[in-house]
């Protein structure tokens, strides 16, 4: 119990202490000699990115017959009742819808802590 006594106080002492302490301007002096930050390449990521993408799926249509699996699946479709098609739209629409949900929710809750 002592503990957490002694920790509220350290924790008060610190918010009560003076925000800056006057240093003769020595950090802005060190700052101005730290050389600059180094920024990423973007763009260069993105183009990894892209041409991995783009040689995969290439890969996997060429793999697949040419796409064939998804005329076959297209016409599986038309063959099934207008209820079970609302039912599959409508299922995925709100899985899709879902997912966004909780990465917002995960996004916002990031953006708090």
């Amino acid at each position: 119990m002592g503990e957490t006594t002694q920790g509220d106080w350290l924790d008060q002492q610190l918010r009560d202490a003076a925000p800056y302490i006057d240093d003769h301007g020595f950090t802005a002096r060190v700052l101005k000699r730290l050389p600059a930050p180094e920024r990423p390449r973007q763009s260069l990521r993105a183009m990894i990115l892209v041409g991995i993408t783009l040689l995969s799926s290439a890969l996997a249509y060429v793999l697949s017959g040419g796409g064939r699996f998804v005329t076959l699946g297209v016409a599986r479709l038309t063959a099934w009742p207008t209820l079970w098609l609302f039912a599959l739209a409508l299922g995925s629409g709100l899985l899709v819808m879902a997912i966004g949900l909780i990465a917002a929710m995960s996004k916002t809750r990031e953006s708090l802590v």
